[in-house]
């Protein structure tokens, strides 16, 4: 096994008294699906903020791909290569759906890539968004604002892509296409980290599960190990 794509490394972030992360690590190998599960509050979203750059820890060190990240800016993180699909959409209201992803990917494109062009027809279908192409970001639904969050990420062609509950509020029939789209991404060639309460997700379509509680990381392992362990369970429903 090679030299991980991400690292992180004995990561604690404080609020105040609150001490939301405290001494996480955790190693993701390039191609990788690895999901982030734990209660409300657990620390899950503030790694997520401090892997994509959105926030930087108070001690501790962020790798990706062998280098040193940490405490990079968000925009400097995204044009290494590291994008991020917020649970609350964030698009340009005033902008069609197909104007987004061209703003993503001419801004947010990774340094390394050559080219601005990208196939947005292939990133909207994937994201089931086709048929809304020149829609208005603003006259979107809910469910297809988090969807144009999802291909705002891909357009800026991350290897590392960070997606924070695209699963929440989805029908059974919507959260299989989920689960599709997710393989349908690692296919291209990219990790994924994925922040998830949907446990349909969480055992249909990662590699490995990291379970935090209470800013600590309680267990790691596969989707079927993680869901028979007492530290889990305790964590969920109470010793």
């Amino acid at each position: 096994m090679g030299e991980p794509i991400l690292s992180v490394l004995k990561v604690t972030k404080r609020f105040g008294g609150f001490v939301a992360l405290y001494d996480v690590s955790l190693d993701i190998q390039k191609g990788e699906i690895v999901g982030l599960m734990g209660p409300n509050g657990a620390g899950k979203t503030t790694l997520l903020n401090i892997i994509a750059g959105e926030l930087a820890p108070d001690s501790g060190t962020i790798r990706f791909k062998g280098h040193n990240i940490t405490g990079y800016p968000l925009h400097r993180s995204c044009s290494l290569g590291i994008s991020r699909a917020f649970q609350i959409p964030q698009p340009f209201v005033s902008l069609s759906v197909l104007d987004n992803l061209r703003v993503s990917a001419i801004f947010g494109r990774r340094v390394s890539t050559s080219s601005t062009e990208i196939d947005p027809d292939k990133i909207l279908q994937m994201a089931g968004l086709l048929d809304k192409k020149t829609t208005l970001a603003g006259d979107l639904p809910i469910l297809s604002l988090k969807k144009l969050e999802l291909a705002r990420a891909l357009a800026c062609d991350p290897e590392l892509i960070l997606l924070d509950e695209v699963a929440a509020g989805l029908t059974e029939s919507e959260i299989a296409k989920v689960v599709n789209t997710i393989r349908e991404i690692r296919a291209m060639g990219k990790t994924i980290v994925l922040v998830e309460h949907v446990m349909k997700v969480m055992m249909n379509a990662v590699d490995k599960i990291v379970v935090l509680d209470k800013g600590m990381t309680i267990c790691e392992g596969t989707a079927n190990e993680v869901m028979k362990d007492g530290k889990v369970i305790a964590a969920y429903f109470g010793a």
